[in-house]
């Protein structure tokens, strides 16, 4: 027990000096070398070899259903939501990346893993944010494992677009089965607001379903940006400008103050959580509504490791801390102030202790969670 206990620390150790590494944007050769020759997968992706496809008629393969008793409807201690089910509106909650081990290139769906804990984490301290203005579903997928990262970018498209047919068939069977016509909210988070890009361009943006878009709340994309080039592709969806805007995306990538920001090829959008505005003015932290300290233990099982679960159930979020922190959006990175000795602090950091993306959705839930609810009553009245 001991040595499986000094194990995973050593893992846990090189999994957060690799992401601090490949998150800062910093390191990035070293990072590519030591991953693929070491940790990444064997052999090429083979679809053949994956886990069979969902099938998103079985509650088995939704992590959050409003008829389900589920971790995205967990509340924030002293916050309501509403009754799942009974919502004028609906949330579309894309998970991201909670796969860390190399057995294979995309998860197995196994609903005893470490992997499966983790998007038991991500529905408690991210989806759940959605929950006070709307009905939340969320997908699992077979979600490509974190080393897809750490390849080239011809290899990683690959297994993405295998995992993101999983996504799209989920959003077809929410609208054929579950939408019932009602206006709808898109959420994600890093690699799930990498398929959640896609699905906006090609499923949502080229058809009649943007009118029913009330916004995206599309975080933590890191490396692969929201840019202007990717937002002229698109004929219908812009960023968000204001708090009442709809029909349009809000994005942010979070650092802590003197923290080196992301490194990106474009570009990226950043809207500040605390004003809803796309510029670089400094919002004091009087406008931030509750941060709200991560619930749960996020399973770091990492390469080589075991796909085990540790056991930890979520049933309860803290209350939310007002006036938390500050924001401010640099060079395409949101910057706060720095989280060391909060009851934040170690909870985001990917080897970079100023790198906050676990802290995406945290540091900001009310304030996420009450201007869904702003959107959707600006939606709805319109």
């Amino acid at each position: 027990m001991k040595a499986l206990k000094t194990t995973g620390i050593v893992l846990g150790v090189i999994l957060a000096l690799l992401l601090g590494l490949y998150f800062s944007g910093y390191g990035q050769t070293l990072f590519f070398a030591a991953t693929t020759t070491w940790l990444k997968p064997a052999g090429d992706f083979d679809p053949s070899a994956a886990a069979p496809a969902p099938d998103y008629s079985k509650d088995e393969y939704w992590a959050a259903l409003p008829s389900l008793d589920d971790p995205a409807d967990l509340v924030p201690a002293g916050v309501t939501a509403i009754v799942q089910g009974e919502g004028m509106v609906d949330s579309f909650f894309i998970h991201p990346t909670g796969y860390l081990v190399n057995k294979s290139w995309t998860s197995p769906l196994d609903p005893n893993s470490g992997t499966e804990e983790n998007t038991r984490f991500m529905m408690a301290n991210q989806a759940s944010a959605l929950n006070g203005c709307c009905n939340v579903y969320a997908p699992r997928y077979r979600e490509a494992t974190i080393f897809s990262y750490f390849v080239s970018e011809e290899e990683r498209d690959v297994v993405h677009d295998f995992a993101y047919q999983d996504v799209l068939r989920a959003f077809e069977y929410y609208l054929e089965h579950h939408n019932q016509g009602r206006p709808f909210v898109i959420s994600s988070h890093s690699q799930g607001t990498h398929h959640a890009r896609r699905l906006l361009r090609e499923k949502i943006d080229a058809t009649d379903l943007h009118e029913r878009l009330v916004a995206a709340y599309m975080i933590g994309s890191v490396i692969i940006p929201l840019s202007p080039a990717w937002f002229d592709s698109m004929d219908n969806i812009r960023p968000c400008q204001s708090a009442t805007d709809t029909g349009c995306i809000v994005h942010w990538d979070t650092f802590g103050d003197g923290g080196a920001g992301i490194e990106r090829e474009a570009d990226s959008l950043c809207t500040n959580p605390l004003s809803w505005r796309v510029d670089d003015e400094k919002a004091d932290a009087s406008l931030n509504e509750g941060a709200v300290p991560p619930a749960g233990t996020y399973n770091v099982a990492f390469g080589p490791a075991d796909d085990v679960p540790s056991g930890d159930t979520i049933t309860a979020l803290d209350a939310p801390s007002v006036g938390h922190t500050w924001a401010q959006c640099r060079d395409g990175t949101l910057f706060v102030a720095n989280q060391t000795g909060t009851a934040f602090g170690g909870a985001g950091a990917f080897g970079d202790e100023a790198n906050y993306h676990m802290l995406d959705y945290s540091l900001f839930h009310m304030n996420i969670r009450n201007n869904a609810i702003l959107r959707v009553r600006t939606f709805l009245a319109r």
